[in-house]
Formats: structure tokens, C-alpha cells, sequence
């Protein structure tokens, strides 16, 4: 992330007993543009906010509706214990960034903007996760149309490769989306050289 974001309407939660201290960072996030809820009960799942900070002290396992650090969004944990199980919980529930207790102003935006910028980057690399799994599983496509193309146009399979390369490359799609169509008989077969 290249630039600081703007909170302003954007909606927190606060998953801690309210005291002093949840007075304190409302009033921070309120400063910052943030809509704040408070509340020391189960997130809603349905209806989730922007950004999520969460007692990590005395958090549990149910307190957010999801399962290991796939969060659907930003998390901060409020911490102020140095139990190495209170860490590893936090870690679990899918946490980017850690705001100590007792809570100062100057902490919040910075973990905020850290919060934010750690969530995209684990977007990202789940979304190329996702796209080179995708195409590890439509490798065998790849290699029965580089067959396919041997076979027809009598070429080895380095020469039926770069013309299978080459089609992808002219159609600016992925070579196992071109693959596809040509064993599925959508795609004629490219010519060689």
C-alpha cells in the first residue's frame, strides 16, 4: 500500500468491556473518521464492519465468526499481556497488527494504517494463491494439447509448445484457457511456424 487511507465513514467495532480505556479509542477513532461500536458479545457475521479491534487479553475462540487467520477483514488486537497463548490466539483469529494496553492516541493510527495495508497484502497473495492453484490443476489440459498439436502437425513437443505459447499469447489469454479450447474441439488447431 502506497498511501495512508482515509477512515472516514468508515465503521469499526470494538470487541472489548467498556471502561475507560474503550472511551479513550472510541473517541480516537471518532477523531479519525471512524463510526464505532462497542461491544463485548459475539461479532455478527452478517454484518460486519470495515475494521475490527478485539481484546486479546480476554478474548475467545467464538468472540469472531471465523475460523484460523482467514479474516474477512482488518484486525487489531488490544494487548497487554505478554502470554505467549494470548499471542498465539490473536495470530489465530486472523490479527495484523497489535495495539498495546493501555491504549494511547498516538498508537491507533499507525496500527490502523498497518492493519489495513498487511489485510490487502493478504488478499493479494490469496488471490495468486488461488489463481496459480487454478492453473497447476489445468496443467494436464496444457500438456493434452501440446499432444494433440505433436500429433497433427507431426512436431515435437517443444515446437507444438511454443505454437501453443504463441496462439495464448496472440488470443492475451492464459495458454490454459486456449489449451482447453483446443482439446475440447472449440479451438482449431494453430498452425506451425
Amino acid at each position: 500500500m502506497k498511501e495512508t487511507p482515509n477512515f472516514t465513514g468508515w465503521r469499526a467495532t470494538i470487541l472489548h468491556r467498556p471502561e475507560a480505556a474503550t472511551e479513550r479509542l472510541t473517541r480516537q477513532l471518532r477523531l479519525l473518521g471512524f463510526r464505532v461500536t462497542v461491544q463485548w458479545a459475539t461479532l455478527d457475521a452478517v454484518v460486519l464492519p470495515d475494521v475490527v479491534l478485539v481484546d486479546a487479553d480476554q478474548g475467545w475462540d467464538e468472540l469472531l465468526p471465523w475460523n484460523g487467520a482467514d479474516a474477512p477483514l482488518p484486525v487489531v488486537a488490544l494487548l497487554g499481556s505478554e502470554a505467549p497463548g494470548r499471542i498465539a490466539w490473536l495470530m489465530e483469529q486472523g490479527s495484523c497488527t497489535i495495539i498495546s494496553k493501555p491504549v494511547t492516541a498516538s498508537a491507533v493510527y499507525p496500527a490502523l494504517v498497518m492493519a489495513v495495508s498487511i489485510y490487502k497484502e493478504r488478499q493479494a497473495v490469496r488471490s495468486r494463491l488461488q489463481l496459480l492453484e487454478e492453473r497447476v490443476r489445468l496443467r494436464p489440459l496444457v500438456h493434452a494439447a501440446v499432444q494433440k498439436i505433436m500429433e497433427a502437425r507431426q512436431l515435437d513437443e517443444e515446437q507444438a509448445y511454443k505454437i501453443l505459447r504463441a496462439r495464448a499469447m496472440q488470443k492475451r489469454l492464459p495458454m490454459e484457457q486456449v489449451a482447453a479450447s483446443i482439446v475440447g474441439g472449440a479451438e482449431p488447431l494453430p498452425e506451425a511456424g
